[in-house]
């Protein structure tokens, strides 16, 4: 039927839906993400468990027979820890920094143990004469770093927990009962566990995920130490035990202790289902196993099986998220479903324990309710399905009750109310935590894009033929040749102003510079084509503009207006169109050169006559106009967003990013108005703004053209970490010689000034935030003391931006101890 058409010619796979982007995602819902310090679990997965305040032996490489010493560790960095010997006090003088991969580590007592001599060095021993006593003390202190994380040399957790590994899984409803458990996959420290001999079992799942941190998570061997039964007693052997070492302490190191309760069996009380958390209803303690654990079931009035009642009922302990006492839902101005099949058509409490015959738990068997936590309505996050554990979703906090938020997820086929999740939960994320895993996030799809999905029936007025990217012709001066190779050869058919919109924003993610053609595709006032107003967006440099540009409605203008484009363009009338050009093309565009092409089909510049024939301009095609010149914004940083065929952000390698904020093309935006030479003048902001090259750039001849006046720019000033001779060193020079990460450094990092850090920042691809550098006084060793955690909290970056920059402050801790910390 020709009446009838899709709009995606080649199927609805996730794959034809562009890449989802946090940041620009953040910005079309102008919400905010919540803060990445409010995932505890997180953070935890990046650290090694050696804590300040920790005390070792390490060796005194500075004494002639290598004696031991204690050592104090007062930072963690990583892999280096900053240490002090015992004796020192308050006194820094003699801090040291050393990399627990390579360096001679052990706990309290190794040396006696293995008949090691154990002496001060001889700074200690001036300060204190009777050093055997300061010794005898400090190992009578109970705060030695533990052996198991000195032998595993600084690997996170995360990185142990490898696919293949084996774990003990506590029952969900018996704590006397253990599962064991293959890890097939880890995600981040989200496992993906095969429990072992529950084929058959009903109400067992064969395969179930969770994060390494989660309280029923236990190394091997736990069952037997704590006298529970392991399911299948046979599962793990001999060989299996023996590599459970550092499966042990990457379970054990961080889960705390579980508390005492006081709940006794009969006892009521509000609880989220674990199963469907989307509603809070009453249930009751039905078992105390011992002082720890106690098993709470959802009630059900109506007449079930105690096989059924089984599947409701989970393993809770005095601390467990999602158990309330009677009424709090009430307090909170929350409703509370009632149990299924109760009578009435408002649930009270008073009626229910009167009709249950039973009692509330009460207030003082719940822990105190703590409000401190940085999650706010509407702010965005990634949360996992619980109906689908596989699937991690892009979800918004839609309410906040104390340690509680209601969760919307987005990106669903089927809708599904509010999940009601606790703030500590383990099923929560920071925006773009799947993206740094590697791992799919389901994300909303655009109205545009769900409307391109669906079929269109009507009578063929409004629908677009196919629309294609004849990638032989000649792409002009705005558009790259190359990104223009790697769009798809054709887009539609379907409705003619979603496709093409489709077709130019495409087009303008393939120019040199993309706000450049946003600005000659935008409305001419003067001569309208009577079609549909479309807003489309583009990026360069930094800035965002926005234009509207008119898009025909109907089938029977489509080839006019693609051909039209194309003269605005100045590429070939062919480029893009309903027809496909296969061997030649008809405007014979191939055999023309540049110069000779824009003489035909461009706007004539050699001679300034105006418009080209049938085309039209928005830009001014004589003198160029006075006016005040617009200061430059400062550039900043953002997230490097990976570039596919329907990216926003098509800035050229090698530009630095921008703060993101938006212009109307309508204003001078001081962009070269000499068409003919965009890639040359391109290539030449590029070199400019590059730290650390002074030379500049030789343009390459152009076609003739009217001259225009050369515009000077400022260049940044910087001062020098290469190898160039022709630059007097700085008084304080610290040369840089980068051989893939490595860096090799004159001075030490502990001696660097503001001003050094400042200096060695703008010799880096971060250089706009050299300025945060400066403006927080960052000396050389607070860069030291820097990573992940503390530069996205403290300077407010993004997850993309403070990646990039540890990447070069882990180059410099580095080079640091490999030349100085020795």
């Amino acid at each position: 039927d020709e009446e009838k058409c899709v709009c995606i010619p080649d199927g609805d796979s996730a794959q034809d839906v562009p890449d989802f982007n946090w940041d620009d995602y953040l910005e079309e819902t102008e919400a905010v993400a919540v803060p990445h310090h409010s995932f505890k679990h997180v953070d935890q997965g990046l650290q090694t468990g050696l804590t300040p305040g920790m005390k070792l032996e390490v060796c005194v490489r500075s004494e002639a027979d290598s004696p031991y010493w204690v050592a104090n560790i007062i930072t963690t960095c990583g892999q280096l820890l900053l240490l002090r010997y015992e004796g020192y006090q308050d006194d820094r003088r003699a801090d040291f920094w050393c990399d627990i991969m390579t360096a001679d580590l052990h706990p309290l007592g190794w040396s006696r143990q293995h008949d090691k001599t154990m002496r001060p060095p001889e700074g200690v021993r001036e300060k204190h004469q009777d050093w055997e006593a300061l010794l005898e003390k400090a190992l009578a202190e109970e705060c030695s770093a533990p052996a198991s994380l000195l032998e595993l040399r600084g690997r996170d957790p995360v990185e142990l927990l490898c696919a293949g590994c084996y774990v003990e899984l506590q029952d969900s409803s018996d704590p006397g009962l253990a599962w064991a458990a293959e890890v097939e996959e880890n995600v981040g420290g989200r496992l993906k566990l095969r429990l072992i001999g529950t084929e058959g079992l009903p109400d067992t799942p064969a395969t179930l995920w969770l994060f390494y941190l989660h309280p029923r998570l236990h190394p091997p061997g736990w069952a037997k130490e704590h006298d529970c039964t392991l399911k299948p007693p046979s599962a793990l052997t001999a060989e299996l035990l023996e590599m459970a070492l550092h499966t042990s302490v990457c379970l054990s190191q961080d889960q705390p202790a579980i508390a005492a309760h006081c709940f006794k069996e009969g006892m009521k009380l509000e609880a989220v289902d674990p199963a469907a958390p989307i509603s809070i209803r009453p249930a009751t303690v039905t078992r105390v196993y011992n002082e720890q654990y106690f098993l709470v079931t959802m009630d059900n009035l109506c007449d079930i099986e105690e096989s059924d009642s089984a599947g409701r009922s989970f393993l809770c302990h005095r601390d467990s998220p999602g158990i309330f006492p009677a009424q709090w839902s009430l307090k909170n101005g929350l409703p509370l479903s009632p149990p299924p099949g109760y009578q009435g058509p408002d649930f009270d409490w008073a009626d229910y324990l009167k009709q249950c015959e039973a009692e509330a738990a009460p207030q003082h068997c719940f822990p105190t309710e703590q409000c401190e936590h940085s999650f706010k309505e509407a702010m965005k996050l990634e949360a996992v399905n619980p109906l689908s554990p596989e699937n991690i979703h892009v979800a918004t906090v839609t309410r906040v009750k104390g340690q509680y938020i209601w969760l919307s997820l987005e990106g669903l086929k089927q809708p599904m109310p509010e999940l009601i999740v606790h703030v500590d939960s383990l099923d929560i994320f920071p925006v773009s935590w799947c993206e740094t895993n590697g791992y799919p996030l389901v994300y909303p799809i655009k109205p545009s894009v769900e409307k391109e999905k669906k079929i269109a029936v009507g009578n063929g007025k409004y629908c677009c033929p196919k629309i294609y990217f004849n990638h032989r012709c000649f792409s002009g001066p705005y558009l790259n040749k190359g990104r223009i190779a790697e769009l798809p050869q054709f887009i539609g058919p379907g409705n003619c102003v979603l496709v093409l919109k489709e077709v130019l924003t495409l087009l303008i993610n393939s120019a040199y510079k993309p706000s450049r053609v946003l600005r000659e595709l935008q409305l001419d006032q003067e001569s309208r084509w009577q079609g549909h107003g479309e807003t489309l967006k583009a990026k360069y440099k930094g800035k965002s503009y926005r234009a509207t540009v008119e898009i025909v409605r109907t089938a029977d203008r489509v080839a006019d207006f693609c051909r039209k484009t194309c003269i605005k363009l100045e590429c070939c009338p062919n480029l893009f169109g309903p027809r496909m050009v296969l061997e030649h093309c008809s405007e014979n565009c191939s055999v023309l050169t540049k110069t000779k092409y824009t003489y035909y089909y461009g706007k004539k510049k050699s001679k300034r006559v105006g418009r080209p024939p049938g085309g039209q301009t928005n830009l001014d095609a004589g003198v160029k106009r006075r006016g005040r010149r617009r200061k430059r914004r400062k550039q900043l940083f953002v997230h490097k967003k990976r570039r596919s065929s329907a990216s926003v952000d098509n800035t050229p390698a090698g530009s630095p990013q921008g703060s993101g904020e938006e212009e109307d093309l309508d204003e001078d935006d001081s962009l070269s108005e000499d068409s003919g030479s965009e890639m040359q003048d391109d290539l030449q902001d590029d070199s400019e703004q590059s730290v650390g090259k002074s030379q500049p750039t030789t343009p390459s001849p152009s076609p003739p053209a009217t001259p225009r006046p050369t515009r000077r720019r400022r260049k940044p000033r910087s001062p020098s970490f290469s190898d160039d001779e022709n630059r007097p060193p700085s008084p304080k020079v610290m040369k840089i010689t980068e051989r893939s990460f490595k860096l090799c450094l004159d001075t030490s990092p502990l001696e660097w000034s503001v001003t050094d850090v400042v200096r060695f920042i703008r010799t880096t691809d971060c250089a706009p935030l050299a300025r945060i550098f400066l403006d927080q006084e960052i000396d050389g060793q607070a860069l030291l003391l820097l990573n992940l955690p503390t530069v996205q909290e403290c300077m407010d970056l993004k997850l993309g931006p403070a990646i990039k920059l540890c990447h070069h402050i882990e180059r410099v801790k580095l080079a640091f101890y490999q030349q100085f910390a020795t």
